[in-house]
């Protein structure tokens, strides 16, 4: 038997994994990962201690307990063990990726296909090389269909979370400037996210496509497509009937309101049409599901502090995402409206010629603008607009300088945290 075959005769007796021994339940089977500041073998015997089954760990010193099961490296045993899993279910997975509006559209399936399905996907935004493994190894005897979210800085990794998950349907909400550090260039963008259509058509798979996006249609050819957008000619056709306050679409006679701010939200609102109408998901029950959807998680928020009106979108940033936020907070209905941004990571090289560019888009365009993080605060210099290095001093500003009776757009990267800001809104 190989050390994954014997790891998974210990799995199918325990009642699931974790690789945090703070959130340990009893019967699981915990996974000592390690990272840059931790190591998760240091945790092994506090895990055994909280209920947990059995201990995988990559260093001998830690092995004093007969639970503890001793592995070369214990992430690649998480993903060996998920791979297998994957394999013992012959059900439907789909694949997501892309730029922007990943989690929230595999939310939006998520909301749909579980008015029909017994389904699994990935929580919250565990979309990377550890966060998938887990998701597939939430799959049990009960589970219909499954939506794995797949997020990638490298090229390579898209591939190698196909190879793990082996999804048969795929989706690509677009492809814009994100991650630069790590691709290198648009062009490596372009390459890393179409490693799904890559595996889509080695193994025959259908893929959900946007038909508003050329870039998309082309790389997805010859699979088999299906595709969604406000094209006549798309197999979903929906359209926007109302961008504010919220987004309100309609599809086949159905009029569909949403809490969600913002017309880039219309397209992921479609695809999901598209998967629960090709997955034959009662119609009135995807209206329902999408018009009941509460967003959450700093992403496509509408709050009303009382103060002001809040428009916080402040989970992810990139240069292409950044852009429809501001166009589409400018198109807005009338009222004050102040600008409150933040850098825009992991664009390497071309960070500051990406944050030259956010600001000579927004001179002159709003009431005030306030920018946060050591990017904009250099690439503002001379432009006349107010920019703090960090969050903490952009926090005191607003303290000592109180907005009220405005409408705010607060964008930005996770890494800024820019929602510690709404205190003071």
């Amino acid at each position: 038997m190989t050390e994954p075959e014997e790891l998974y005769k210990h799995f199918l007796s325990c009642t699931g994994v974790s690789t945090d021994s703070r959130k340990l339940a009893e019967g699981n089977m915990f996974f000592a990962l390690k990272g840059e500041n931790f190591d998760g073998n240091i945790y092994a015997g506090k895990a055994l201690e909280k209920g947990a089954r059995l201990a995988v760990i990559d260093n001998k010193k830690y092995a004093g307990d007969s639970r503890c099961f001793l592995v070369k490296d214990s992430l690649q045993s998480l993903q060996q063990l998920a791979t297998l899993h994957r394999k013992q279910f012959a059900i439907p997975l789909i694949g997501l990726t892309g730029s922007n509006g990943k989690t929230t559209t595999k939310e939006l399936i998520h909301k749909v296909l579980s008015k029909k399905f017994r389904v699994q996907a990935t929580h919250g935004n565990l979309n990377n090389h550890i966060g998938v493994p887990l998701t597939l190894l939430g799959i049990d005897k009960n589970t219909e269909i499954v939506v794995v979210e797949m997020g990638a800085n490298h090229i390579g990794e898209i591939k190698f979370l196909c190879q793990m998950a082996k999804p048969a349907y795929g989706l690509i909400t677009n492809i814009g400037k994100a991650h630069l550090e790590g691709f290198g260039s648009y062009e490596g963008v372009v390459k890393a996210k179409t490693e799904l259509y890559d595996h889509l058509k080695k193994y025959e798979g259908t893929a959900f496509v946007n038909s508003g996006d050329p870039l998309l249609l082309k790389h997805a050819r010859p699979l088999k497509i299906i595709t969604y957008g406000n094209d006549t000619a798309s197999d979903v056709q929906a359209r926007i009937i109302k961008k504010t306050p919220f987004l309100e679409i309609e599809w086949n006679g159905n009029n569909i309101p949403s809490k969600l701010y913002g017309a880039f939200n219309f397209e992921n609102m479609a695809a999901a049409i598209c998967i629960g109408h090709y997955f034959k998901v009662d119609e009135n029950d995807i209206v329902q599901a999408l018009s009941s959807y509460q967003p959450d998680n700093s992403r496509s928020q509408l709050i009303k502090s009382g103060q002001n009106i809040i428009y916080l979108d402040a989970y992810n940033a990139n240069p292409s995402s950044m852009l429809l936020s501001i166009n589409n907070f400018e198109e807005q209905e009338s009222g004050n409206k102040v600008l409150i941004l933040g850098d825009m990571l992991e664009l390497g090289k071309v960070s500051q010629k990406e944050h030259a560019k956010v600001i000579e888009h927004i001179k002159g365009r709003f009431r005030d603008i306030i920018l946060v993080g050591q990017e904009f605060f250099k690439a503002a210099c001379n432009s006349g607009i107010k920019a703090f290095h960090d969050t903490d001093s952009a926090s005191e500003y607003l303290k000592n300088h109180p907005v009220r009776g405005a409408r705010i757009l607060i964008k930005g990267s996770r890494g800024i945290a820019l929602e510690r800001l709404l205190e003071h809104l």
